[in-house]
């Protein structure tokens, strides 16, 4: 495979998982935006699925290539894809905990703001953000395993290319 190629699967693979995962947290986010509608609180966040989107597929693009979270490939498929599930759902949450300390200085602009911030923030809304966001993982990486045991391109041929009718 020539660099120009590398360089398409790359491209491809990385908006493919911001598609993938900017979808699933901007569904959490209308979600939660109804919810609150509800009890008439107002809720603007919209525009941090689209950057988490992107900032999370370029995590696990980087950690792809430095072969994190791998070590599992001979088990089960339902073994690594549970541990890149969980190992990655960890990684959410820590763009969230950053998410929320740059929110609350720019909106603060003092850094002692921040610990007052995560006491009322961590609650049970980040523990339901923690099941969700590790159960749309679940999916995702069990494609991607089924992928990589399948082969290269099996999967999306079965998803995007048409067959042969049966008889």
């Amino acid at each position: 495979m020539g660099i120009k190629e590398k360089i398409w699967d790359v491209f491809k693979s990385y908006w493919v998982n911001v598609l993938y995962i900017t979808l699933f947290l901007s569904v959490f986010a209308n979600y939660t935006r109804l919810i609150l509608a509800h009890y008439e609180i107002s809720y603007a966040h919209y525009g941090i699925s689209l950057i988490n989107g992107l900032i999370l597929a370029k995590v696990i693009l980087i950690a792809e290539h430095l072969h994190i979270g791998q070590g599992f490939e001979d088990k089960p498929l339902i073994v690594p894809t549970l541990y890149k599930s969980f190992l990655f759902t960890i990684c959410v949450m820590i763009l969230a905990v950053i998410e929320v300390m740059i929110r609350t200085l720019l909106q603060a602009g003092n850094p002692a703001a921040i610990i007052p911030r995560f006491t009322g923030d961590f609650s049970y809304i980040w523990l339901a953000k923690t099941l969700i966001v590790f159960i749309i993982f679940i999916p995702f990486f069990g494609i991607r395993e089924l992928g990589r045991v399948l082969g290269k391109g099996k999967i999306s041929g079965l998803f995007f290319r048409s067959r042969p009718k049966s008889p």
